[in-house]
């Protein structure tokens, strides 16, 4: 049995970029800036945080890192307003453990992360003043923009043009649009813009702006293999956690790739374990399930997802997915379908990942 494979990859330095690259087209939609950033070492030093307070960060974000983390498969509508309304709870907790100079910082590097755009940002208009025509001319520019990037999105996905010239058109196309406001903005809007941003944040620094991965759920599946694993005993681990169907071929070309980073890294700390998600009858039979797993010779933990519950609490798509989880818990990389479908290097970008992870 074959399943049509969708490779879907974020190299590490992407997962940091705050752009339209990585963003809709759709100018007006809600970005996660703040559910991404918030959960980083470098945000939590510039913001000067105590331990405690740290700790009191990862339990705000453990609020909304559930719905976060499986809105990004839901329609564009719905997604945008579950975005908006777990930023506003995390902001709301945010507010009642950091201090007005925190406070204030962080309303900063959410303005930075905007970029442009943080002139729809709540009393950025009201500080510059801008008028009602300024306002109309900045719109403009941000649907032009927008408008590009679509069509150079589209453009990538049919082939028709280069990652890397993909993102020098992107950069001109956004160094345009500044270009444009400056002339738009008189110069004491210009200089009005500094006290809103404050000094300039290096954004490359941040590593984690994905959620923690969702712990196992035992509930309606079975642990193979090895004793029972809890993803929160794994902590201080690299983590390789990958979704399968023994029967599914795209899955099966992957297995090698599975077995040989276990053998290679599992004395350096990476941790694999498998999920088998049924997906046909034969897939859902315990004993046959049980008989693939040592025929397929796996030497790490395997749940037996016979109910689901793990495909959709990590709001999984398709057989196979694969996830890198570093150190503390966070899910730092992921790839959709055939590691090395078609000549793609996939397994060696994983590899590097994993070691570079371990390496934190």
């Amino acid at each position: 049995m074959t399943r049509s494979p969708r490779i879907r990859t974020w190299p590490l330095a992407l997962l940091t970029a705050f752009s339209c690259l990585l963003t809709p087209a759709n100018s007006q939609a809600a970005q996660p800036f703040l559910l991404q950033m918030i959960r980083d070492d470098a945000v939590h030093q510039e913001l000067q945080l105590t331990d405690s307070q740290i700790d009191q960060v990862y339990e705000a974000i453990a609020q909304v890192d559930p719905r976060w983390w499986v809105s990004r498969i839901t329609p564009a509508e719905k997604q945008q307003a579950e975005i908006q309304q777990l930023t506003d709870q995390l902001q709301t907790n945010l507010d009642e453990l950091l201090n007005a100079d925190q406070r204030l910082r962080l309303q900063q590097l959410v303005r930075q992360a905007h970029g442009t755009r943080m002139a729809r940002s709540p009393g950025v208009a009201e500080a510059l003043q801008l008028t009602t025509e300024q306002l109309a001319d900045l719109e403009t520019r941000f649907t032009e923009t927008d408008t590009k990037v679509a069509a150079i999105q589209k453009q990538l996905a049919a082939k028709d043009t280069t990652p890397q010239a993909a993102a020098q058109e992107i950069a001109q196309a956004q160094q345009n649009e500044r270009q444009g406001i400056l002339e738009t903005l008189t110069t004491e809007q210009q200089t009005a813009i500094g006290p809103l941003v404050g000094k300039s944040f290096n954004f490359s620094a941040i590593k984690r702006t994905y959620p923690r991965a969702p712990e196992f759920i035992t509930e309606g599946a079975t642990w193979i293999g090895e004793s029972p694993v809890r993803m929160q005993d794994l902590r201080g681990k690299v983590v390789a956690v990958y979704f399968y169907a023994f029967q599914c071929i795209n899955c099966q070309r992957n297995f090698p790739h599975y077995k040989s980073w276990h053998d290679d890294l599992a004395d350096e700390g990476l941790v694999v374990i498998g999920i088998q998600t049924p997906e046909t009858s034969a897939e859902r039979d315990p004993k046959r399930v049980q008989e693939a797993y040592q025929s397929d010779k796996f030497q790490f933990p395997v749940l037996f997802d016979e109910a689901s519950n793990n495909w959709r609490a990590w709001g999984n798509t398709m057989w196979p997915t694969t996830y890198l989880i570093d150190k503390q818990g966070f899910i730092r990389r992921w790839w959709q379908g055939e590691m090395n479908w078609q000549g793609t290097l996939g397994e060696q970008q994983m590899r590097e990942s994993i070691q570079t992870l371990l390496a934190e």
